[in-house]
């Protein structure tokens, strides 16, 4: 997430599919500090996690297009 070039959500997500940590807007050529127990990150365009309101505690369900 270092070299983007435009603000993104990020929001993280332990092995159980669970939100550790959300990070929004994050500003462009910026590191994003990780979170204890992420497994994978989610990049979302930026504003997503407002919208939805996707918060830690929260799980994601990972379904094909």
């Amino acid at each position: 997430m270092l070299f983007m070039r435009f603000a993104i959500d990020a929001v993280f997500v332990d092995r159980a599919g669970r939100v550790v940590r959300v990070a929004e807007r994050l500003r462009p050529w910026r590191l994003a500090i990780g979170a204890r127990g992420a497994h994978e990150v989610v990049e979302l365009p930026a504003g997503s996690v407002a919208v939805t309101g996707t918060q830690a505690g929260d799980e994601i369900i990972y379904e094909p297009a």
